[in-house]
C-alpha cells in the first residue's frame, strides 16, 4: 500500500472523492491527509521498535558519531563491545565524570551531543551499536526516509496501522466523533506491535 492508496482509502471511509495524486497536491483535502499521514506515522514509528527499523552501527572510536538516521537505543545491551560483552550505559553527565576520571575494566558509554563516548576509549574499536532508525518510509530508490517524498512511498510497519491514524485524526479535526477509530487504532497497534516481536 502506497501513500496515495492508503490515503484513498481513507476517502473512502469519510465520504471524500479519491484523489489521483496527493504528494504535492494543491487540493486541501490532499495537503491536510499528507499531513496526517506524516504525523500518524511518525507516532506509529515512535512507539515501537519496528523490525524493519532495526539498525546495528559498528563504532571505531571514541567519541563515535551517531548515524544520520539515528532515532535511540533499542531497549537493553544495545551497545556491545567487540569481544560480545555489554558495555554498560550512563545516563547523565555528573556520573560520566565521575566513570571518566576512574580508570575502570568495565566498559561504560554515554551519549552526548549525537556522539557515544566509551570508557575505556578502548571499548569502542569495533563496539556495536544497535538503534532504531528514525527513516520508517521507504522511497525508491532513494531507499528509506524519514518523511514523504511521492506518492508511491510505503511505510516500513503494517501500513493499516497508517489507514486507522489518519482516519481518527480525521475525524478529530473535523469535529466528528473520533473515539471509537481512536479506539481501533490503539488495539490494532497493539496487536501490530507483538506480531512484529513475534509474540503473536
Amino acid at each position: 500500500m502506497t501513500l496515495l492508496s492508503a490515503i484513498n482509502q481513507v476517502c473512502d471511509i469519510v465520504s471524500l472523492s479519491q484523489f489521483d495524486s496527493v504528494y504535492g497536491s494543491d487540493e486541501p483535502n490532499a495537503q491536510t491527509m499528507v499531513a496526517m499521514a506524516q504525523e500518524a506515522g511518525d507516532e506509529i514509528a515512535r512507539r515501537a521498535d519496528w523490525q524493519k527499523t532495526l539498525k546495528s552501527h559498528t563504532a571505531t572510536a571514541s567519541p563515535e558519531n551517531l548515524p544520520d538516521d539515528f532515532q535511540r537505543l533499542t531497549p537493553g545491551g544495545s551497545v556491545r563491545t567487540s569481544a560480545g560483552a555489554f558495555v554498560r550505559p550512563v545516563t547523565n553527565s555528573g556520573q560520566w565524570a565521575v566513570i571518566v576520571g576512574i580508570p575502570s575494566t568495565t566498559p561504560y558509554f554515554f551519549i552526548k551531543g549525537g556522539q557515544v563516548l566509551f570508557s575505556p576509549a578502548s571499548a569502542a574499536a569495533s563496539a556495536v551499536i544497535d538503534y532504531v532508525s528514525k527513516n520508517w518510509i521507504l522511497n525508491d530508490p532513494a531507499g528509506p526516509k524519514a518523511t514523504y517524498a511521492a506518492d508511491d512511498d510505503t511505510t516500513l510497519f503494517p501500513e493499516r496501522l497508517l489507514v486507522k491514524g489518519i482516519i481518527w485524526r480525521w475525524k478529530r479535526q473535523k469535529g466528528l466523533a473520533y473515539e471509537d477509530n481512536l479506539a481501533e487504532f490503539e488495539a490494532d497497534l497493539a496487536q501490530e506491535m507483538n506480531a512484529d516481536r513475534g509474540a503473536g
